[in-house]
């Protein structure tokens, strides 16, 4: 049960009604509470407590006083004996309820293997789901040990039918391949180490260039020449493929190798289905950032050249008055006689080869073709011959019909395309690539084939971005339609009613003109009396915002980081995470994907908490052995491989988020807030892979993290990132993915984190996108219809009016895409990016930046009409910038750089740095109550200190351990042995 409960939640759930009055008013005392604190969770779970730890502290004072018995005197309820028996039984009858027997276990494990476990395997939520169950049934459910043995027989049980039938499904030729898989192909006797094809097919690629698309091509090739039947996994759900998966991937191959077949067969075909997806996704991205990389290259390449010509130009140059002095000198000469004497024809060359280099662009484009000619286009064959491009019309679409084109002529002989053969140019070829792609305007002109490949190439990378391409085969550049709720038509209404929208178009939009009027009048008419905001006419608008004026100091915070020091003086980071895992056992939910778990579980704990702290703090697992006894680098290493995955580490994260959420004193830190603020950083990394990216901001290679951090510093959700990804996306599936039990409406953002079509989405979704913009100055307020004026707004006012037909056109669309969102049927950064000016002819598109525009002018209009509003958002920013510092202070191993190239290690490390983090502000919360129990301490903290107040303090911890100095003890050095505590001999 939940820990944090708020006054309404509290009326609704935890009242006692007249009706049960008469039951509680019998007991007395420590019964009284107890029984009724019985029956309220019994009504709410459907299940009776363990024991009085399950009960929230603020459930247990809200029923006391209903009672009339202190709330401390749940201390003297017995959880034992014939009395809890007989209360039990009294609540089951009135509550409609009745124990189990055989038949019900019976009965709900065949539900159980039929039905639950199909869609869900973790073991927590399942047993969530039998208890609901048991509830529907009016089932009193057994007891803890009894309910896990069932949950357990029924797994074995589902895995062996599932796995028998798949095995059925597939064909002995296919069996057999993939078999070979495991096959050893080189063997290490003196390391025990054996090598597979399966192995080789778990690596992930490389930097993108011609090599990677190679190299992940053959994979490709390989996972597919296993020829699974394409609905082999048909009907089965996504999360048990995906836990099957996961366990093949932790597997050694002779582990593989020791299951029996049908489980050996579903492991492996799991694992295929899936990583050939992986692997598809992985082509379509070298596809993508090699030819970004090609272009990006010819311009480097060129700006070298210019600058190398450029210094022998300006040579040539200080030869022009001399040649002007001998012209001017003799206008009737000959020219050998009066010019060549003075610049030689050489010079005259030179000059000539300058004025070619003049365009720029046609240069570039020049050695871009040469580059794709000499180096990159042996990649055609692999990229083309291996994915399988689709699209809704792929008769009528230019860009399909001129790969067709390039398919065929791939291996053809001469510079052009054979005359008569019709070559698709609009739509595929830009203007500026004309003259290199039509060498000869005759009829029919002569086209370049390498010229024509790079388009061609140019304009599929733009139509995949923006998915008017898909790819067969693939997970993230799948077909769109495919996103979106199957049953839309059906659910209408119920769709409408989760996003909270009319299911009116017109009457949505007119709410929404009536809000956008309001909000623009108010702050035409307050203008003249804000004297913080301008609204110039010069360069065609121009807003203008007066910076805040500072605050005054906190003056009673320093004091109390003082006392904090002095009471947990330079306390370890690995003790915090300790006791943090110590309340609230978060390691419980590290489990091997694998059945069986035969390791001591303290053993376990112990190795879980070294290797969480080792990765999360880049100090890495080797030194994580050293001063502790009995634990070595393969200990851990197998512990990191086989226990931890970024969902685990998802789970561990926001039950510790809950926890601080739950343990905060609304006398100290105020009432619950439900405003969030997110920003991204970056992290070093190696680069030798898809993922790190030049920032062109931060000036180097690396990754990047973007956080959602709630306004007292607890992160509540952290994802991984690329440097070129939008943060808009990752907001969006911030807000809907985290799992804490803190509710989001209002998200803070930098200019990065905003865009028109996130504006659009937020406001579908039911949250309130919060920018801090940085070019306040270029915002522009949109009218809601034509001819309506706002006197003092008119200069930052375009002419053209709000579109609201296109609204409603196409509100159906919009609210479909907003429901895959909040499904999770379509993550943000895919569904986002097909929303782009690459597609500004899509009329979701339209719609969609016409809804932004609307909301973000409501937003501006409030935003400049109110300094408060702006503070505010500006200090939920500045708690983000304050939890990106106290990132270094914890990973401080390695510089900070991520020393790996596999994305999931990479991900594994930062969402590590996450849970140390977030288990460094749980413990300084409790800190900071214990010091402020104190009334006189409280009672002197100010409204400033308050707001000031946060729990991610570093200055009384310490990362990296203690330093023993033993002076007595010598290094086992030969030289060391001629010196002695006088010194150095003479």
């Amino acid at each position: 049960m939940k820990q944090r409960w708020t006054e309404d939640e509290l009326r609704e759930a935890w009242q006692i009604w007249p009706a049960e009055q008469h039951m509680i008013e019998k007991k007395r005392g420590a019964t009284r509470l107890g029984f009724a604190l019985l029956l309220k969770f019994f009504q709410i779970e459907g299940r009776f407590p363990g024991g009085a730890i399950e009960i929230p502290a603020q459930a247990v004072r809200f029923v006391a006083e209903q009672v009339g018995v202190e709330a401390t005197a749940l201390r003297d309820y017995s959880w034992k004996g014939r009395a809890l028996k007989y209360h039990r039984a009294q609540i089951r009858e009135w509550c409609g309820f009745r124990e189990g027997c055989a038949a019900d276990m019976k009965g709900f494990k065949r539900w159980l293997v039929e039905e639950a476990i199909p869609k869900e395997q973790r073991p927590e939520r399942l047993r969530e789901i039998f208890l609901q169950r048991c509830r529907e049934m009016r089932v009193e459910p057994p007891v803890p040990e009894k309910t896990r043995r069932l949950l357990s027989s029924a797994l074995q049980e589902h895995e062996t039918v599932f796995c028998a039938g798949l095995l059925r499904r597939l064909s002995p030729e296919t069996v057999v391949r993939l078999g070979t898989l495991l096959v050893v192909q080189q063997a290490d006797s003196a390391e025990g180490m054996e090598w597979t094809p399966w192995q080789s097919l778990k690596s992930d690629p490389g930097k993108a260039g011609v090599a990677s698309v190679v190299e992940v091509a053959a994979k490709l090739r390989q996972a597919r020449g296993v020829e699974l039947p394409p609905d082999l996994f048909k009907g089965a759900a996504v999360k048990l493929v995906e836990r099957y998966a996961q366990r093949a991937a932790v597997e050694e191959p002779h582990e593989l190798r020791r299951h029996a077949a049908p489980l050996r067969a579903t492991l492996l075909a799991a694992y295929l289905h899936r990583r050939s997806e992986e692997l598809t996704d992985h082509l379509v991205d070298l596809l993508i950032e090699t030819f970004h990389k090609l272009s990006k290259k010819a311009e480097k390449r060129l700006e070298e050249e210019q600058a190398k010509f450029a210094q022998l130009a300006e040579a040539r140059h200080r030869m022009l008055p001399k040649v002007a002095r001998a012209v001017l000198g003799n206008t009737e000469g000959r020219v050998s006689e009066v010019i060549l004497p003075v610049a030689c024809l050489k010079w005259w060359a030179a000059v000539l080869e300058e004025s070619s280099r003049a365009g720029t662009g046609a240069s570039v484009r020049s050695a871009t073709r040469r580059s794709f000619t000499a180096h990159y286009r042996r990649i055609l064959p692999e990229l083309l011959g291996t994915l399988e491009f689709q699209c809704a019309s792929p008769d009528s679409h230019p860009v399909m019909q001129a790969l067709e084109v390039v398919k065929a002529h791939l291996e053809a002989k001469g510079r052009s395309y054979p005359k008569g053969l019709h070559v698709p140019l609009r739509g595929v070829v830009r203007p500026a690539w004309i003259p290199l792609v039509i060498e000869d305007e005759g009829d029919p002109p002569a086209i370049c084939r390498s010229a024509y490949e790079v388009c061609t190439i140019r304009a599929l990378r733009e139509q995949l971005r923006c998915r008017e391409i898909w790819v067969a085969g693939s997970r993230r550049y799948r077909n769109p339609e495919e996103d979106l709720p199957p049953d839309f038509d059906m659910k209408k209404v119920s769709y409408y009613g989760m996003l909270d929208i009319h299911l009116d178009a017109k009457a949505y939009t007119t709410a929404l003109k009536a809000e956008m009027g309001q909000a623009l009048q108010r702050l035409d008419k307050g203008l003249s009396e804000n004297p913080k905001v301008n609204i110039l006419a010069k360069r065609n608008g121009w807003i203008e915002v007066s910076p805040f004026e500072a605050l005054p100091d906190p003056e009673n915070l320093a004091s109390l980081k003082e006392e904090i020091k002095r009471r947990w003086p330079m306390t370890s980071l690995l003790d915090v995470l300790k006791e943090v895992d110590h309340l609230q056992h978060f390691t419980r939910f590290f489990r091997s994907p694998t059945p069986r778990e035969r390791m001591d579980p303290k053993t376990l704990r112990r190795r879980l908490l070294l290797c969480l702290y080792g990765i999360g703090t880049n100090a890495g697992l080797t030194r994580m052995t050293y001063g502790v006894e009995n634990e070595s680098f393969r200990e851990l290493l197998y512990v990191r491989k086989r226990y931890l995955s970024v969902e685990v580490l998802r789970q561990a994260i926001t039950e510790v988020a809950n926890a601080t959420l739950a343990a905060r004193l609304p006398r100290i830190w105020g009432e619950t807030t439900t405003a969030c603020a997110s920003d991204s950083k970056q992290f070093a990394a190696w680069d030798q892979n898809l993922l790190t990216e030049w920032h062109v901001r931060y000036g180097g290679r690396g990754v990047m993290v973007y956080w959602h951090v709630e306004m007292k510093s607890v992160c509540i959700y952290s994802q991984f990132k690329r440097v070129s990804s939008s943060e808009a996306a990752f907001m969006i599936e911030g807000v809907l993915r985290h799992c804490t039990e803190m509710e989001v409406d209002r998200q803070y953002v930098d200019s990065h984190g905003q865009s028109v079509v996130a504006f659009a989405f937020c406001r579908l979704l039911g949250f309130e996108l919060m920018p801090r913009f940085k070019a306040i100055h270029k915002q522009r307020l949109y009218r809601p219809d034509p001819g309506q004026t706002f006197p003092n707004l008119e200069p930052v006012m375009p002419a053209r009016a709000i579109d609201w037909e296109v609204i409603e056109q196409q509100l159906d669309t919009l609210v479909k895409y907003a429901v895959a969102l909040k499904m999770g049927t379509a993550d943000a950064e895919s569904l986002l990016r097909r929303f782009t000016r690459a597609n500004v002819q899509h009329p979701a598109y339209k719609a969609l930046t016409e809804l932004g525009k609307v909301v973000r002018t409501i937003f501006l209009c409030r935003y400049l009409e109110s300094e408060a509003l702006r503070r505010e958002v500006n200090e939920g920013l500045n708690v983000v910038e304050n939890w990106n510092g106290a990132n270094d202070f914890i990973l401080f191993g390695k510089k900070g750089e991520l020393a790996t190239n596999k994305q999931h290690d990479m991900e594994m490390s930062l969402l590590c740095l996450h849970l140390i983090q977030v288990s460094l502000v749980y413990i300084n919360t409790l800190m900071i109550q214990e010091v402020l129990e104190d009334p006189v301490l409280l009672d002197r903290m100010t409204p400033r200190d308050r707001g000031a107040l946060s729990p991610l303090l570093t200055s009384h911890v310490t990362p990296f351990g203690r330093f023993d100095l033993d002076m007595t003890t010598r290094l086992p050095l030969k030289v060391a042995a001629a010196y002695n505590d006088a010194g150095p001999p003479n």
